[in-house]
């Protein structure tokens, strides 16, 4: 009954959001054209994001939104396929020195940077080696509000001295000595070398990150601190327009490098357009009545109308094509150790063991989750890696009542309110702190939300600001490397005041450090995957964060729509997509 009105509130809702797309749309005669191997090319594919973009500069971007449009603006030197496979790129192929610390990139010739006016005469040239530096150069400098730095500075020769060393002189008020990273090397035009430390399994994974893109040196120096908004790349679409909070274009690049199994070049579709709306409810309604092509997530309200048990779609929906699949990513509140609220390992782990992740899944995802985080920070998706091994947090709130009592807080009795830092635009968020809200009450914690937009939710989080926060993680690539590195206590700054975007908790602890890295110096996987346990196993007991719940995608299409493949880490890519119409 509920579900009737919600969905007659959302038809009368869906009539004035149509009349908006239609109002503000421009209405465009799509060609086609048919190419080789039955494939159509030509056509725009309308997709929406539930938050807003918060950069499309590389080294900008560490949210999936931005990623999603910038993954088809830019390439990396790999990247990753469906089935999360490497694939050469920008680089043809690589090599790894005997001692695991040269990597040695062949640069793919004849790769050309989209037309642009930064270029002297509009055209864009070709990429060269000295590109790739500098483009890996600007992520360990400080000047460009790098939000992945930590990824490389640990690990790569001369990156901790270039990033301090330009730190100390923007201090001193001086000008950087250094000119660049010594461990990156363009050798030649078409040879690029990366020096690491010592050795470091997961290496390869990092040149598939999105702060890999490469740059042309000429768009940074031309659009200065506005190239977040005038990204030149050199991948499948060009950068058209950007209306924030609306829309966002891209335009098929003719000039791209790749070309499919029949010959054809990439990509296919002739446009690419970005719509904004924020509710998840307007959306779907949007997708059905055929304004979108697409459909990522589906509302909590009405899930059980789409999706069957079986995880198949209802008689309603059956004319629509359903992707779904175990994401490797989970949900979880942080907490931010060094503050006096979560100071006390106690207290943390009591607010774990206070939340029924099961009923959660349950009864406000309705099933639309892959199951409560009853492990760790690896999800289980992880490809052997046997989260089993580690002891999590099950629901017992008698267990979570005993630890805040130690504490010093029986029934709750003097710890402080607790605000919660939420990000706007997601509703089944929302729906869940509200639940947790109440969960945490059967403990005497009270906990209000502080509702706040995306790029402010993350910068206050990358500065400490925010002592309780709600994250997702979505892996960058599938080793737990990438999941464990939020617990790594050297991505913690010695600077309080300076940003922590990787470790938001900034949660240290010297024997997890110790394991962690060994693991990382581990070259055979079985045995890194053991230490990664142990590992984790630390930082768990430690509760830094509350996990909440590992995530399942489902994504609708429209039957005209070919060529895309939903992948456990959602990583977009357009460039084969092409519409049967």
């Amino acid at each position: 009954m509920i579900i009737n009105r919600i969905l007659s509130y959302f038809t009368l809702s869906l009539i004035s959001i149509s009349a908006l797309f239609i109002s503000c749309g421009k209405t465009t005669v799509e060609n086609f054209r048919e190419l080789s191997g039955g494939i159509k090319g030509g056509g725009t594919y309308r997709t929406n994001e539930l938050e807003n973009i918060r950069s499309l500069d590389p080294v900008g971007i560490n949210d999936v939104v931005s990623h999603h449009v910038a993954h088809q603006i830019y390439d990396n030197l790999f990247d990753l396929d469906s089935n999360l496979k490497l694939v050469p790129m920008l680089a043809e192929s690589y090599k790894v020195s005997e001692d695991g610390t040269t990597y040695t990139f062949k640069i793919r010739q004849g790769v050309y940077f989209h037309d642009n006016k930064c270029f002297p005469d509009g055209k864009g040239r070709e990429v060269t080696a000295e590109d790739v530096k500098y483009s890996f150069d600007r992520i360990c400098d400080p000047r460009t509000g790098s939000k992945t730095f930590n990824y490389f500075v640990n690990y790569v020769v001369g990156a901790r001295e270039y990033y301090d060393g330009i730190s100390e002189a923007l201090k001193n008020e001086q000008s950087p000595k250094l000119k660049g990273v010594s461990g990156y090397k363009a050798k030649g035009k078409y040879e690029f070398e990366i020096k690491l430390i010592q050795p470091f399994a997961p290496f390869i994974y990092y040149t598939t990150l999105a702060s890999t893109y490469v740059v042309p040196k000429e768009a940074v120096v031309m659009y200065g601190q506005d190239f977040f908004q005038n990204p030149v790349g050199t991948g499948p679409f060009i950068f058209g327009d950007w209306k924030p909070d609306f829309e966002l274009n891209l335009h098929r690049n003719p000039n791209y490098w790749m070309k499919d199994e029949h010959g054809n070049q990439l990509p296919y579709v002739d446009n690419i357009k970005f719509s904004f709306l924020k509710d998840n409810s307007q959306q779907l309604l949007e997708f059905k009545n055929g304004n979108l092509d697409e459909c990522y997530r589906i509302p909590n309200e009405i899930f059980k109308e789409v999706v069957n048990e079986n995880k198949e779609l209802t008689p309603g929906w059956s004319q629509f094509v359903l992707q779904r699949v175990p994401t490797l990513a989970i949900q979880y509140y942080g907490m931010l150790v060094t503050s006096d609220l979560f100071k006390d390992k106690r207290v943390r782990q009591a607010i774990n063991y206070a939340i029924d992740r099961d009923k959660i899944v349950r009864f406000v995802l309705n099933g639309q989750g892959y199951m409560g985080a009853v492990y760790g920070i690896v999800p289980p998706s992880m490809t052997n890696y046997d989260v089993e091994k580690i002891d999590g947090y099950e629901f017992n709130l008698q267990k979570a009542k005993d630890l805040m009592a130690e504490a010093g807080y029986p029934d709750g009795k003097g710890f402080p309110e607790l605000s919660l830092q939420i990000n706007a635009g997601g509703d089944r968020n929302i729906q869940i702190a509200e639940a947790i809200q109440a969960m945490l009450k059967e403990i005497g914690i009270t906990m209000k939300l502080e509702i706040v937009q995306f790029a402010q939710h993350l910068d206050n989080i990358d500065a400490g600001k925010a002592p309780f926060y709600r994250l997702g993680w979505i892996g960058d690539y599938p080793d737990p490397e990438n999941f464990l590195n939020l617990y790594y206590g050297k991505n913690v700054p010695a600077d309080p005041n300076a940003i922590s975007p990787i470790n938001s908790t900034r949660y240290k602890n010297e024997k997890f450090d110790e394991i962690f890295e060994e693991a990382l110096r581990t070259i055979d996987e079985k045995k890194r995957y053991e230490l990664y346990q142990k590992a984790e196993q630390i930082a768990v007991s430690d509760a830094p964060m509350m996990y909440i719940y590992y995530d399942e995608d489902y994504l609708l299409l429209q039957p005209h729509v070919r060529g895309i493949k939903l992948d456990p880490m959602h990583r977009v890519n357009f460039r084969h997509l092409w519409l049967d119409k």
